[in-house]
């Protein structure tokens, strides 16, 4: 059983639909001991990244989280991704979980071409910078849907695609032992996506 974390953040029907799509079971929950239970965690996330840290500290869940990430998959999706890292630069300074070394910062700030679009919004082709069993289904160039506003750097050494958005490589794809991250939202991006979610439900 795949835990989909509940924490009053993110899509998590629409990611739960993704992972029934491809034959796999999950349970959206809170609770620590099917958390435990579970044979691999997605943490999921849309919004605010102080807010969505708040949310989190709320459930008591970070020490269980820390502790079955070191044994078993685990999956940030996009907010939930940037909440991996040590810290965020979104509305003010805010401290990660700090799964994987680097920080997030703004698309605006970071662009030369401030005329470019924020969020990032739409498809974008996924340039893979290293070979892994995450990607073992797909191929470079495949294209994947994201929305967002801020994204993960000096995080190279676990990065596995990224995507180039003007002058910005955004790092699409992270991985650092059991934890793995997407930048764009999988359950969203079509075959590619759920080809994604089949290999991280095969790690």
């Amino acid at each position: 059983m795949t835990a989909i974390v509940d924490y009053g953040v993110g899509n998590l029907f629409s990611l739960s639909g993704g992972f029934h799509e491809i034959g796999v079971e999950t349970e959206i929950t809170n609770d620590p001991a099917r958390i435990q239970a579970a044979d691999r965690v997605v943490l999921p996330g849309v919004g605010a990244f102080g807010d969505a840290m708040e949310k989190l500290k709320a459930t008591g869940l970070i020490e269980i989280l820390r502790q079955e990430a070191e044994k078993k998959p685990f999956l940030g999706i996009c907010l939930g991704m940037q909440l991996l890292f040590e810290k965020s630069y979104e509305y003010g300074e805010h401290k990660g979980l700090g799964f994987i070394s680097g920080i997030v910062s703004g698309l605006r700030e970071d662009l030369e071409n401030k005329n470019l679009k924020v969020p990032h919004m739409g498809w974008n082709a996924l340039k893979i910078t290293r070979k892994d069993d995450l990607l073992k289904y797909i191929h470079d160039g495949e294209y994947v849907y994201y929305v967002h506003s801020f994204y993960a750097k000096d995080c190279k050494e676990n990065t596995l695609a990224i995507s180039e958005y003007g002058n910005i490589a955004v790092t699409g794809v992270v991985r650092k032992n059991f934890i793995c991250g997407t930048q764009f939202h999988p359950e969203k991006s079509g075959d590619t996506g759920l080809n994604i979610l089949r290999a991280f439900a095969e790690l």
